[in-house]
């Protein structure tokens, strides 16, 4: 609770206050539509923004625009949102005939606020693309196209339709604090890691073997999971906690 000042009446200083956390989510530029406009936009998921407020705390959103690593001195966490493919340039690779949808300009711009909210221990939560743009920044490589490896589409069963996905954990993780043994993720997505980053510690698969959680060593709260939680409101365990680490 925010204290009431001194006792000569002065209001509180910012640093006695108490403020909600503050969580900032990447966004993107898309083609979008509303009103008679279409023009391109930065957005993200309406959910993202729900389920960072139902955790309790405030969302901030950062379009790959005018990228400045210093606006994480204004926030308390950060979450890096899912979305298209990241380029297999970022990692030098050439690109799958699957692979048709990028944003390197998006790439850079993660991959910058990834790196300094590592530099200054902010609480990370890194959702599907997420993941994976952690371990492309940390050195890491991805599975461009996961369907030639495990010989299945249920991560992505159809288009706009997520997957359910079961993962087991790692006992003694941060992962497994947060979400015991086993969860149900909603999925959605056809790249996962291949080659992990140094630093970066698997912390879940799926039944097929796709890397489903890490997290980077050294870091009390730098996480990232291959689905997205922010689809299930009635489970917002992983929020939560990086809300309270943020806190």
């Amino acid at each position: 609770m925010p204290v009431n000042g001194d006792s000569a009446g002065r209001p509180p200083s910012r640093s006695q206050v108490r403020r909600t956390p503050r969580i900032g989510i990447t966004t993107y530029l898309e083609p979008a539509t509303w009103g008679i406009w279409q023009r391109e936009a930065a957005l993200v998921p309406r959910v993202y923004l729900e389920a960072v407020v139902a955790a309790g705390g405030v969302p901030l959103l950062l379009p790959p625009v005018g990228t400045d690593p210093s606006v994480l001195e204004v926030l308390d966490g950060l979450v890096v949102a899912g979305g298209c493919d990241v380029d297999p340039g970022s990692y030098r690779a050439a690109p799958h005939p699957e692979t048709v949808d990028t944003r390197p300009g998006r790439d850079d711009h993660e991959a910058v606020l990834i790196r300094a909210a590592l530099d200054r221990d902010l609480p990370l939560l890194a959702i599907c693309r997420g993941l994976q743009m952690l371990n492309v920044t940390l050195g890491g490589t991805l599975h461009q196209h996961l369907p030639d490896v495990v010989a299945h589409d249920e991560h992505r069963p159809s288009p706009a339709v997520f997957g359910t996905t079961e993962v087991k954990i790692e006992p003694g993780t941060l992962t497994a604090q947060i979400l015991g043994e086993r969860a149900d993720g909603s999925c959605y997505h056809h790249q996962a890691l291949d080659v992990i980053a140094p630093g970066l510690k698997i912390t879940a698969r799926a039944d097929d073997g796709t890397v489903e959680a890490a997290e980077v060593e050294g870091h009390d709260f730098a996480l990232g999971v291959q689905w997205h939680p922010e689809e299930n409101p009635e489970d917002l365990r992983l929020f939560t906690a990086l809300v309270r680490s943020a806190s």
